[in-house]
């Protein structure tokens, strides 16, 4: 049998999922490989990936995607990992700059700009009065800046959602056993959050409450609803 590959997302919030896949039989059958999520999603548009944890806002690109996993990347209330920082307030804010590594982020930042904070700043490239950051890179940032709005706390606030920031999905036509056995190991990982980051300390920033408390890893009802509100706003962009 051919490996399935597979594009997982390099940040601390995919480390269970990583843990799970790496400490289960299922990685004799798969090729595991860590990207960021823009990444992931370019990997599953090419045909590079059979499995990817694709961020919600690239959804709208992929025809015939289908969505393989009852576990995702979400939050119910604040994440403490998806921001605009600033140090102007939100209502003074001109310009933007948005985050490289990430669509659902920006695209997450430019719903709540137009829908909630009413505000119309420019986007550019540098020297912005604003910007949004995502992942590893913002942990213990909230200190160096007047201002920081977590997304997925202002899409609560905003909807009385939850938000999913990325989905696991396929185009390939998978075997009901292997995606049994996939979603096995994603519960595995769960399960051993703690292990999966045992070695890892970050100043100022506390890990264990953010695997445990912030992130919402279960694709329940709420964030099916919250992902079909937020690509319906994204496209009315």
């Amino acid at each position: 049998m051919n490996k399935i590959n597979v594009s997982a997302v390099s940040y601390t919030n995919t480390k269970p999922f990583v843990y799970g896949l790496t400490h289960s039989k299922i990685i004799t059958k798969i090729n595991l490989s860590l990207d960021t999520p823009a990444e992931c999603a370019a990997k599953i548009i090419d045909d590079q990936a059979d499995i990817g944890l694709v961020p919600v806002a690239s959804l709208i690109r992929i025809p015939g995607y289908k969505i393989i996993s009852n576990y995702c990347i979400g939050a119910t209330g604040s994440v403490n990992s998806v921001f605009i920082f600033s140090n102007k307030p939100i209502e003074k804010i001109k310009s933007i700059t948005l985050d490289s590594q990430s669509l659902t982020s920006n695209s997450l930042a430019l719903v709540l700009i137009k829908n909630y904070w009413k505000i119309k700043p420019k986007i550019v490239d540098r020297d912005a009065d604003a910007f949004v950051l995502i992942g590893d890179r913002t942990f213990g940032k909230k200190e160096d800046y007047k201002y920081w709005y977590d997304l997925a706390e202002e899409w609560f606030n905003f909807t009385s959602l939850p938000f999913a920031f990325a989905v696991w999905i396929s185009k390939k036509n998978l075997n009901d056993k292997f995606i049994k056995e996939f979603n096995e190991s994603l519960k595995l990982g769960l399960e051993n959050r703690l292990e999966a980051i045992k070695n890892q300390t970050i100043v100022n920033f506390d890990l264990e409450d953010y695997l445990l408390y912030k992130l919402d890893y279960n694709l329940d009802d709420k964030k099916f609803l919250a992902i079909n509100k937020f690509l319906a706003l994204l496209q009315d962009l």
